[in-house]
């Protein structure tokens, strides 16, 4: 008999980075929906965070906000330690915690902006898979790290965002690198890949000309919303639905 979808998810210690808003938060809120305890992370946005919170508790989960600024050395590992105290240890790590910046051009780029993007993008995502190895091993039925990383990542990114599909792409690199790594280990690494999702990312930095443009380009003719993206990552997460998936990079981007 075919086991209940997402049922081995129940109970499960989750720590999600970037959770105030967008994917991340759509996802904690999945999540509480399975019954797992989730770690809330932000850095800014407490009252989101919050928010986010109280949606994992209504939907029959359990969750905590955790604030750190993972463009800062050390925070990840600090993150880590808040989300054991609290969770009493990390069975799954989303690294989904990013960001653009805005859109520049190339010849533009500075120092603090390629900074900027490599500090949250990759060394954050590097800092909290190192610091949650030991807790991730002891994970019943193994451990789960999911990065969010990006579409970008194979096309090289919009105008203005070759850097930021530069940091995706290591994300993604690592992923594979970490899954073979890992694996030993029992610790399945995977990555989910967004296209154009409608977030405050692009409310932000993306024009109505380009979101258009873009839009025409994905065969399903409609930008991705955040829910569209909860199933890889609940899918990645189940030791019972993907325990032989590892090094995989699922694409939401509606076929583009």
């Amino acid at each position: 008999m075919f086991p209940p979808s997402f049922d081995d998810l129940r109970g499960r210690r989750v720590l999600i980075t970037g959770a105030s808003s967008g994917i991340g938060a759509a996802v904690a809120t999945a999540f509480g929906h399975c019954g797992a305890r989730v770690g809330v992370h932000y850095n800014r946005s407490e009252d989101q965070a919050r928010q986010v919170v109280a949606d994992v508790q209504r939907n029959g989960g359990a969750a905590v906000p955790l604030q750190a600024d993972l463009s800062e050395q050390g925070s990840g590992r600090d993150l880590v330690a808040q989300a054991q105290q609290h969770l009493g240890g990390i069975d799954v790590i989303v690294n989904n915690a990013a960001t653009m910046v805005e859109r520049r051009p190339f010849e533009t780029i500075d120092d603090d902006f390629y900074s900027a993007l490599f500090d949250l993008n990759v060394r954050a995502a590097v800092a909290v898979i190192q610091a949650a190895i030991p807790a991730l091993t002891k994970s019943e039925g193994g451990g789960v790290v999911i990065n969010t990383t990006s579409l970008a990542a194979r096309t090289g990114g919009g105008p203005g965002t070759a850097l930021y599909a530069a940091t995706k792409g290591a994300l993604m690199s690592l992923t594979i690198g970490l899954a073979r790594e890992l694996g030993p280990a029992g610790i399945r690494v995977n990555a989910v890949s967004p296209g154009v999702i409608l977030t405050r990312l692009h409310e932000r930095s993306t024009s109505r000309e380009i979101l258009e443009r873009e839009r025409s380009q994905i065969p399903l003719l409609r930008h991705g919303t955040v829910n569209d993206c909860i199933g890889a990552f609940l899918f990645l997460s189940s030791n019972r639905l993907a325990g032989f998936i590892n090094g995989v990079v699922i694409e939401v981007g509606g076929g583009r």
